[in-house]
């Protein structure tokens, strides 16, 4: 009995999550959007980085104003010069790595 509601769990959950993420691909191949939904769906990704950004450089506690964590601030900066040359997420993410493990290990 439990080693089915942990089966059936399973399968569900991967439904749960496979459906939202699939079911668009699908959609949009079987019709085209609008041009004003083509740009809008430009910006998410830049939108998403910079809202991963920001919150991994401000330390949050309640009741306390933000603090900013300076050694994640440095690390912006050549990670975002990485990703203007490049157009590499992939490798301005190693970099920001980098520059994250190597300023923790001076400071």
């Amino acid at each position: 009995m439990t080693n089915n509601a942990i089966l059936a769990a399973i399968v569900v959950a991967m439904l749960v999550t496979w459906v939202p993420r699939i079911f668009p691909y699908v959609l949009v191949r079987f019709a085209t959007l609008p041009d004003k939904v083509v740009t809008f769906l430009g910006y998410l990704p830049l939108t998403i980085i910079f809202a991963l950004v920001l919150s991994s450089i401000f330390a949050e506690e309640v009741g306390r104003l933000p603090q900013i964590k300076w050694i994640e601030t440095l690390a912006i900066f050549p990670t975002f010069w990485v990703v203007l040359r490049t157009k590499n997420i992939m490798f301005a993410v190693v970099v920001g790595v980098a520059c994250v493990a190597i300023l923790r290990l001076l400071f």
